[in-house]
């Protein structure tokens, strides 16, 4: 495979091709068709903890090779349409399990939020293979005057955050997961309005198959001088929310804020926040800054708050057990398993093509963590080759039973090759 990853390099690197095909436009401009095509290849050694009921083999491997056509239509100036699909090959050794890259890799690139699923498993062989396809976007655009609206499978990403989100509501990132680029599509409906010339609004009402896959929130915008942020209102699922985020320069540096709460139909086993059982909060606040050295270091640090998660690492297991814990895990509510987590991220470019970067993300609760080095290489305006390592710390299970949030990761090597067209 490494062999052919190369050959693919040099092919590409001669024919230097675009990044994305023109198809055609129109002789005044307001009408267009283009294609972004995008191929990924990413592959992970895994070194499991010495725990044989979550891991039955301590060393693993496994493929992903990711194929991405993303077609843009303008119809006319106030129109656009926008189709995305992933074509998904996995390859997994045999015995991996939860081991075989499942923390860093996407397991599915699909969405709860949707009223129809367009995601095929076209080929399966037991555990280790599996060819599937997925319609990622699907959406209409169109501008009519100071309104815009969009209608259809679209990416909605809200807050400040950089590695966690208190106000991201809709299949946001996980910490771990570097091998994820796009945000999946949920099938909605958004209407964005200007209510004055520093403040607009907006009203989002997301499609599922049942009430917990649904959602209808709405939020406000804006700038005050130099500080800019959110108010956010609603209900995802059967869960009442509120939040806000705001982020401004203080000096060289910026400083970000997010927090949430949500009020539950039914309480939390562990109990809830200040409020009462039902009652869960999320905060994140972080800072940021930019030092002057060679092509510029960015630095990044956040403290993340989930009500949502276990207030004992080792009750985990059993709070997976339950059909409501691991179901709200498995949309998303989660972006931490406990409730405290802390996050540094730094990113040094050596020049114009070549970076270095570092994060660590701990759980202060119980002393592990995960520190992830990584190089990315700009081969070309086409090609893109990338390399991390994750080195997880802490008290390793015993048995079935978590000890530690991180000392129950895998350490894993990943690399990466992407090729946009």
């Amino acid at each position: 495979a490494l062999a052919l990853a190369v050959l693919i390099l040099v092919i590409a690197g001669a024919c230097d091709i675009a990044r994305a095909f023109e198809l055609w436009e129109s002789e005044d401009g307001d009408r267009s068709v283009s294609l972004g095509v995008t191929a990924k290849w990413s592959t992970v050694l895994s070194r499991a903890p010495d725990a044989p009921l979550l891991y039955p083999e301590r060393w693993s491997a496994a493929s992903l090779w990711r194929l991405r056509l993303d077609a843009n239509a303008r119809a006319a100036s106030w129109l656009s349409l926008n189709l995305a699909s992933v074509e998904r090959a996995r390859l997994v050794s045999e015995g991996a399990g939860a081991a075989g890259g499942s923390f860093i890799l996407p397991d599915y690139e699909t969405s709860p939020y949707r009223l129809f699923e367009a995601d095929a498993e076209l080929v399966s062989v037991g555990d280790t293979y599996s060819l599937s396809h997925d319609l990622d976007r699907a959406s209409v655009a169109l501008g009519l005057g100071p309104v815009d609206v969009e209608v259809g499978r679209q990416a909605i990403g809200w807050g400040r955050g950089v590695l966690f989100g208190a106000t991201d509501l809709f299949v946001p990132f996980s910490p771990l997961e570097s091998d994820r680029e796009w945000r999946a599509g949920v099938d909605a409906a958004r209407i964005s309005f200007p209510l004055t010339s520093l403040v607009s609004g907006e009203v989002v009402g997301v499609g599922g198959d049942t009430e917990e896959q649904s959602a209808v929130v709405g939020r406000v915008l804006g700038y005050v001088g130099s500080v800019d942020g959110e108010v956010v209102l609603g209900r995802r699922g059967r869960d009442e929310m509120a939040g806000a985020s705001m982020s401004m320069p203080l000096g060289d540096t910026e400083i970000h804020g997010e927090a949430s709460v949500f009020r539950l139909p039914e309480p939390l086993p562990d109990g809830g926040g200040p409020g009462g059982d039902d009652v869960v909060a999320k905060a994140v606040l972080g800072a940021s800054y930019s030092l002057d050295l060679g092509s510029g270091v960015y630095i990044v640090g956040e403290y993340h708050y989930s009500g949502f998660g276990v207030a004992d690492i080792k009750d985990a297991t059993a709070r997976l057990l339950d059909p409501e814990f691991a179901r709200r895990y498995a949309r998303g509510d989660f972006s931490i398993l406990g409730r405290h987590a802390l996050a540094l991220q730094t990113t040094y470019g050596l020049s114009g093509a070549w970076s270095l970067g570092c994060a660590w993300i701990s759980s202060p609760s119980d002393g592990s963590g995960v520190l992830v080095p990584s190089w990315t290489w700009l081969f070309s305006d086409s090609v893109t080759l990338e390399a991390y390592a994750h080195l997880s710390y802490g008290d390793e299970p015993e048995g079935p039973i978590l000890m530690s949030e991180y000392g129950s990761v895998p350490s894993s090597g990943l690399a990466r090759i992407t090729f946009y067209y």
